[in-house]
């Protein structure tokens, strides 16, 4: 039986509720008679492998019919919450497009505009001139000092601000959660001494201040479902305990959402994927404090690592662009968690909405079909994985699993639970989805 709650513990994530599922099943095999029958999709394939290591194939229904149960009373007992980032609304994104195309009138004149950009380290500026246009609109944009584009995305742009910022030895505070993999490696390589302290607890983050750090860095969507810091809000908490600390904000998936970017409220640099803003693949960038950026220009001498003039000009109008469609995004989130959680999709048991990474529904279901489920959407137009996630590739609504944050914390909601990005798709067409889907899975026998 020890090889059984291993297979339930790694295989189905069920942790609580291991060692009952075990002591039921041990009764099934003495008195197989006492047990009810299961009909139905879900863990079909689990309690086949379950009877395979006890070798009793014979037993499968029934096996089947104790793992859904406790699997169920496990997932319910989790909380199953979050706290969002406050998001703005339709109007204010319409707004700041116009404002954005306004500083665009302010630094083209109308051939500019007109043309795609120049290539080549331009003397005296070491990069394209279309470039360096490009980088003081978004600056400005931001209320920033200065603005960089680099190459590598958001975790390119990223390591740029650690190698200029860190050395060996390097205490950096960082929130008590799984830290995104490329992030982690990039301070581990440099060396830093990495120090966690919780951020939804600024006493706690009061206590590592005043213990010694050289950096705060935040990443400002939400790293697990229980956390609801506000990002400005311990910026300026930091800010008054210890006002020479470096603070680096990474607002990937929060651009263009969020009132404020972290380099706007006090922090030294603020750092976004511009894939991540409809942008083309493998721009990062960085806005925030000019002494920092003539540190990072200066790393970035080379002239195969320029963001060429057409790129920029590229990134330019993807940065019109994406006001509209985050904006209309955001509509689709609400009006799904309204209607899901008005009951209108059967056994879905709630909605809750997300910024895990991006501005996203978990949709949690009453049986573990969620696998089933995405398999099917995927093939009724549903993205099966992300590409950016929300780049420009990315139209269609997508159906995937929880982030590795959620599994490692709660595997058990890999049976249970879907992640939906409506992407530029309506609330219409993703209900009709996952409504599908699921009656779809259910009549499978």
């Amino acid at each position: 039986m020890n090889t059984v709650k291993e297979y339930l513990v790694h295989q189905l994530g069920m942790k609580v509720c291991a060692d009952e599922c075990c002591a039921q099943i041990a009764d099934l095999m003495v008195n197989p008679e006492c047990f009810e029958e299961y009909e139905g999709p879900a863990l079909k394939q689990e309690a086949k492998e379950v009877c395979s290591l006890l070798n009793r194939a014979e037993l499968c229904t029934k096996v089947q019919k104790i793992l859904v149960e406790l699997l169920n009373q496990e997932v319910q007992a989790i909380p199953f919450e979050s706290t969002p980032l406050k998001s703005i609304s339709l109007e204010q994104s319409i707004k700041n497009q116009y404002r954005f195309v306004d500083i665009l009138h302010r630094h083209f004149d109308g051939y500019e505009a007109l043309e795609a950009g120049d290539y080549g380290c331009v003397l005296g500026l070491g990069r394209p001139r279309r470039t360096a246009k490009a980088e003081k609109v978004i600056a400005e944009y931001f209320h920033a000092e200065d603005c960089i584009l680099l190459r590598g995305a958001g975790t390119g742009a990223i390591r740029a601000i650690l190698f200029a910022a860190v050395e060996r030895g390097t205490k950096v505070l960082v929130h008590d959660a799984s830290m995104y993999v490329t992030t982690q490696i990039s301070m581990e390589g440099l060396g830093a001494e990495i120090i966690k302290a919780d951020f939804n607890d600024l006493t706690k983050v009061e206590e590592a201040l005043k213990n010694g750090v050289d950096m705060v860095y935040i990443q400002r969507t939400r790293q697990a479902m229980t956390d609801h810091y506000d990002t400005i809000e311990l910026i300026e908490f930091v800010r008054d305990i210890t006002p020479d600390v470096k603070i680096v904000v990474d607002e990937n998936y929060a651009v263009f959402k969020v009132e404020q970017l972290g380099c706007e409220a006090g922090a030294d640099l603020s750092t976004f994927s511009c894939f991540k803003v409809m942008g083309i693949p493998g721009v990062g960038c960085v806005v925030g404090k000019k002494k920092y950026i003539d540190k990072l220009r200066e790393h970035n001498y080379s002239g195969g690592g320029q963001v060429q003039g057409p790129e920029a000009s590229e990134i330019l109008r993807s940065l019109v662009n994406v006001h509209a469609l985050l904006g209309t995004q955001n509509l689709a989130v609400e009006e799904i968690a309204q209607r899901l959680n008005a009951n209108e999709i059967h056994h879905v048991r709630k909605a809750v909405k997300a910024n895990i990474e991006e501005r996203i529904l978990l949709v949690q279901l009453d049986l573990p079909i969620a696998k089933q489920v995405m398999e099917h959407a995927a093939k009724m137009g549903a993205l099966p994985y992300p590409v950016g996630s929300e780049s420009r590739f990315e139209v269609h609504t997508m159906f995937y699993r929880v982030s590795r944050t959620m599994m490692e914390k709660d595997p058990v909601f890999a049976n249970y639970v879907i992640r939906i990005n409506p992407m530029r798709a309506g609330a219409d067409t993703v209900l009709r989805i996952l409504d599908e889907s699921i009656k779809t899975v259910l009549n499978e026998r």
